[in-house]
């Protein structure tokens, strides 16, 4: 199993940056493929970034490409979103998740999340 903790959240001027963090529990990190999601009020999760085990390979949600990246540090057991010229729409609370299986879009196919870190973009 791994546990996930999120941070660097916080409130932010649009045009703005922020850099997400996610620390990983648990000696199986590379073994993870890993994911960001968000989730804004009275809307579904939905996919923002995923990363497999060897950070070569990359995936972005179309409203988020070009503007975030994410990267992870096996060595460190974490992986980052930097979060790049914000715009309100970004407003909402992101997870990181983990997934054994198949790198993912999905959230259902996602086993493990951390809490969540609030990102709040102002106009």
């Amino acid at each position: 199993q791994v546990q996930l903790v999120e941070s660097g959240g916080g409130l932010v001027q649009a045009g703005g940056s922020l850099r997400l963090s996610c620390a990983a529990s648990g000696r199986t990190f590379r073994s993870y493929a890993m994911g960001w999601f968000r989730q804004a009020p009275g809307k579904e999760r939905e996919f923002v970034a995923r990363i497999i085990w060897s950070g070569g390979d990359t995936t972005y949600a179309d409203s988020v490409k070009g503007r975030y990246t994410i990267s992870r540090d096996n060595a460190r057991n974490t992986v980052y979103l930097q979060m790049n010229s914000l715009k309100p729409e970004d407003t909402a609370v992101y997870y990181c998740a983990a997934t054994t299986g198949r790198p993912a879009v999905r959230a259902f196919e996602y086993e493990y999340w951390g809490q969540g870190t609030q990102v709040t973009v102002s106009s």
